[in-house]
């Protein structure tokens, strides 16, 4: 496994991001900057950014026509319904290709991991015995995309940043939450720092947790949040007992270096702070 690649390291040629919600959205730029082709897959007809051309398509049935040949895919798509939902998606994609691109990049989720709260830190060698419809479609789609493309597999933990303020909303809105529930995140602008660089990457590794450096109860974030606004934190769900688990994102960190957001303590104040910038009347 190589470690971070020169910065002027070019991207793949051209690339296909199967799914183009926030993740493409924010991954397309950076490629197109730096001289590579992008190529959107979606359900939608939704305007595309400038240099990032268009495929309607739903991976739900097999496609109507071919796709071009690509360099690299990085596919983000939302989880499809059923356990096998991933595996028929993933089969048309394949079926449509003219060939295997030369890099795969498939974004899964720690969501693999369900069951019964452990404080075991938990690492790329933990093997997940998912439990849950969801957790189980997401690792049988984690297979089928290795199966079929070779794909390195990524998984994030809870996804925040601008345009991703669930717990914001919940904190204001004073919502009751389980303050024992152990909870792991990642920042959208280290996630998508992490699939540039392994669609750059001579030799990645082929699995990630896309995790910071601060798993933390969910007491001691919205107790955070809380007093970053000045507001009372959110009561706890006394009912509820310990939930979640601990990942480790030493390798994540290893790759990428120091994170943009190591822990949720600079991710949520930057979202606070850009908030009240945005809701501050001009002078």
């Amino acid at each position: 496994m190589n470690s971070l690649p020169d910065p002027l390291v070019a991207p793949p040629g051209r690339t296909l991001l199967v799914g183009f919600g926030k993740l493409g959205q924010s991954l397309a730029p950076r490629l197109l900057a730096d001289g590579g082709e992008v190529i959107a897959l979606r359900r939608s007809d939704d305007a595309l950014p400038e240099g990032v051309d268009g495929i309607r398509a739903d991976l739900a049935s097999p496609l109507q026509a071919g796709l071009p040949a690509v360099d690299a895919m990085v596919v983000t798509l939302p989880p499809p319904g059923g356990v096998d939902g991933y595996r028929t998606a993933l089969a048309h994609l394949a079926d449509a290709l003219p060939h295997a691109p030369a890099r795969t990049v498939f974004v899964s989720s720690t969501g693999v991991f369900d069951g019964a709260a452990s404080a075991h830190p938990i690492t790329e060698r933990d093997e997940p015995a998912p439990v849950g419809e969801r957790a189980r479609g997401l690792r049988d789609g984690e297979r089928a995309a290795i199966e079929l493309f070779g794909a390195v597999i990524v998984r994030p933990a809870g996804i925040y940043g601008p345009g991703r303020g669930f717990l914001l909303r919940q904190v204001k809105q004073h919502a009751v939450v389980n303050h024992r529930r152990r909870t792991n995140r990642i920042h959208e602008d280290d996630l998508v720092r992490a699939l540039d660089l392994l669609l750059r990457m001579p030799e990645p590794p082929p699995l990630v947790h896309a995790v910071d450096a601060a798993s933390a109860p969910l007491g001691e974030v919205v107790g955070y949040i809380a007093r970053t606004l000045g507001i009372d934190a959110p009561p706890d769900d006394a009912s509820a007992g310990p939930t979640g688990f601990v990942h480790d994102g030493s390798l994540l960190r290893s790759l990428l270096g120091r994170l943009q957001y190591p822990t949720y303590a600079e991710g949520y104040s930057a979202m606070i702070a850009a908030s009240a910038r945005h809701e501050s009347p001009p002078e």
